[in-house]
């Protein structure tokens, strides 16, 4: 019975060590330093900079990593088409979620329009996905610039520089649209309406859907790199793999907690 005792402790205090290593509170300064530290280092390792006139810009990927690592995932509420007959242009609008705390804390605006510079050639789809894009690096520089200047980079999103060709944008922007922007000539002859009418209509998640994702990610059992992985891609599903997402997730909890009591 004492060893018994022994072991649900040890395991406990395991839980516990595992717990505070998957996510840092910014309340308390010395893990506000090792996730200035960590984000460093991943920003580097994976290459996630634009450089702009000699300063480094993190990417996109690079603030959702730190809002990962804070329990802060973003949520698109809503992609709006501001198109006319001679522009094409999107707005977006994503709210940031509270893992912990199961509240908005933060949200951002954006607009993209194939009137800037280096985007003539875009295609609709890719305009709504820059939008969408921008919107999240916005909502995650109005609550964590200060962790990105404290990690050794410009606490500005790389995809809200404008400059030269829009490197940035051209990194985020589907092959397909670089390759429609280094097109010949004859290629610009090319109406709007008909490149607009190919991009297929996509229903994406709801907001009802997504947020039943995040919560079921919230549970004990599943993993960090389960749900890092799954909140990373939560805004490209449409609404029938995010049923699936949903159905997915539900199976796992329900198989691991049933293996648990098992065990026990």
């Amino acid at each position: 019975m004492k060893d018994a005792i022994n072991e649900v402790t040890k395991n406990t205090k395991d839980q516990v060590r595992k717990n505070k290593v998957e996510s840092y509170d910014i309340a308390r300064s010395d893990e506000t330093l090792d996730l200035a530290k960590d984000l460093a280092k991943f920003i580097k390792e994976n290459k996630l900079t634009t450089s702009v006139q000699g300063k480094e810009f993190v990417n996109v990927e690079g603030w959702q990593y730190a809002g990962s690592r804070l329990g802060i995932v973003p949520i698109v509420d809503h992609v709006i088409n501001m198109s006319t007959d001679q522009e094409l242009k999107y707005q977006a609008k994503v709210t940031l979620f509270d893992l912990r705390s199961q509240q908005t804390v933060g949200a951002g605006f954006a607009i993209c329009s194939n009137k800037e510079q280096g985007k003539k050639f875009y295609q609709e789809f890719a305009i709504a996905s820059m939008a969408q894009t921008r919107a999240i690096g916005k909502a995650y520089r109005n609550i964590l610039a200060w962790i990105i200047r404290a990690a050794g980079y410009e606490p500005t999103p790389a995809e809200e520089m404008e400059y030269g060709g829009n490197m940035a944008d051209a990194k985020a922007a589907p092959s397909a649209s670089v390759v429609e922007a280094a097109a010949p000539a004859p290629m610009k002859a090319v109406p709007a309406e008909p490149i607009a009418a190919e991009a297929p209509s996509v229903a994406y998640a709801t907001a009802a859907q997504k947020e039943e994702i995040i919560r079921l990610l919230n549970h004990p059992v599943i993993t960090r790199q389960e749900k890092t992985k799954m909140l990373l891609n939560i805004n490209r599903l449409d609404e029938e793999r995010a049923n699936q997402a949903v159905a997915k997730l539900r199976k796992a909890i329900e198989d691991r907690e049933n293996g648990e009591s098992a065990a026990a």
